[in-house]
């Protein structure tokens, strides 16, 4: 059984339990809310239904992320994950504005609540379930990188709060006689607005193609850089075709000495050893062919990489390379500056002027991953 067949069955079973404890929870919670007439209770038992859904939805999610590739998608249905991960933030955001409206309502034509003990206790253990089931569900989903299971177990430890507020809201009608529950219970909808919206922000994010994160980064150039034919790393391109599922390309430098044959079992190299380690797919790896035999080349390099990085909102120079007047390199500004090309040709004015007698093509890259 390989790695990605055990994370869905991980996925799947905690989910399952996920949903049973939520149903449960519900059950209980909607009949003491009926019963003792109490919004917050009553809000509290929708969101646990909205929990147990969210979690048949992670189930289906899984399940169509482990379809096997065809010719639509030939790079597999893992963005799926993502899709259900949307869905469930839809989810919790409507439960969340359909209890809004609920308590403005209860507000508007109050009900005085009737509480008993038995009530009282089953809401206790309903907080102590929750924080169990939270840390649970939270834990794995970070163990197995699943994005839905993370969210599900943050709206658990959250649900629990939420229950906690509920039952101090009863111990505080029962010994001042002031009901607090409608107004708890609009309360508990905004929290459950903001935990949609953030989930939904989130989800989108990753669909349009976030940048990965810089340990990723820093042990794929790791990787690369082991190789004793690199010097040096670049222009790392990630694609993300779902959690775990991820393809990349490069830049290298190596040596201009070095032959096609030599420069091909690097590439094969590479990209097995990538796969073994890290199990990203490495779909591309250019060379920056670095010059080795003219000491001038070396000196005109160091003088170049001062007088560019000098320059705000630069953050690299790479893939340097000179042929008697010619001169190429890529420049990357960050994202930060508020013109990305007012610098790049402020920058290029300033080398030309430095250097007039040598012909340069500087290109203007992007940092997709080369920032801290």
């Amino acid at each position: 059984m390989n790695d990605s067949v055990k994370r869905d069955q991980v996925i799947i079973r905690t989910s399952g339990i996920g949903i049973a404890a939520n149903i449960l929870l519900a059950a209980f919670k909607a009949v003491i809310g009926l019963v003792t007439h109490s919004i917050a209770i009553t809000m509290d038992a929708v969101n646990n239904l909205s929990d147990a859904l969210s979690s048949v939805i992670t189930i289906v999610g899984t399940k169509l992320a482990t379809r096997q590739p065809d010719k639509e998608h030939p790079w597999g249905h893992g963005r799926a994950e993502y899709l259900s991960a949307m869905v469930i933030s839809v989810i919790v955001l409507y439960a969340g504005v359909t209890s809004l409206i609920e308590s403005v309502q209860k507000i508007i034509h109050p009900q005085t609540p009737d509480y008993s003990l038995t009530a009282l206790v089953i809401v206790a253990v309903g907080v102590l379930v929750k924080i169990v089931l939270g840390r649970y569900v939270k834990g794995i989903g970070e163990k197995v990188n699943s994005e839905s299971l993370v969210d599900s177990g943050q709206d658990a430890l959250m649900d629990s709060v939420i229950s906690a507020s509920t039952l101090v809201a009863a111990l505080i009608f029962i010994f001042s006689g002031v009901s607090l529950e409608a107004l708890l219970g609009a309360v508990i909808s905004v929290i459950i607005i903001k935990s949609g919206v953030d989930m939904l922000r989130q989800t989108i994010s990753e669909l349009l193609g976030q940048r990965i994160d810089m340990e990723t980064v820093r042990e794929v150039k790791k990787i690369l850089g082991g190789f004793p034919e690199v010097h040096g790393v670049y222009d790392l391109i990630f694609h993300d075709y779902g959690p775990e599922r991820f393809n990349c390309s490069a830049h290298v430098e190596v040596d201009d000495t070095l032959t096609a044959e030599e420069i091909d079992l690097l590439q094969r190299e590479a990209t097995t050893v990538l796969y073994q380690q890290k199990g990203i797919i490495l779909t591309a790896l250019s060379v920056y062919a670095i010059n080795t035999k003219d000491e001038n080349v070396r000196r005109m390099r160091q003088e170049l990489t001062k007088l560019v990085m000098a320059y705000e909102h630069v953050i690299e120079m790479h893939g340097f390379y000179m042929k008697g007047h010619y001169v190429q390199f890529d420049l990357i500004v960050g994202f930060e500056a508020k013109d990305r090309v007012a610098v790049y040709e402020k920058v290029c004015k300033k080398v030309r002027e430095t250097y007039p007698d040598y012909d340069f093509k500087i290109v203007l890259d992007t940092d997709f991953s080369a920032s801290e």
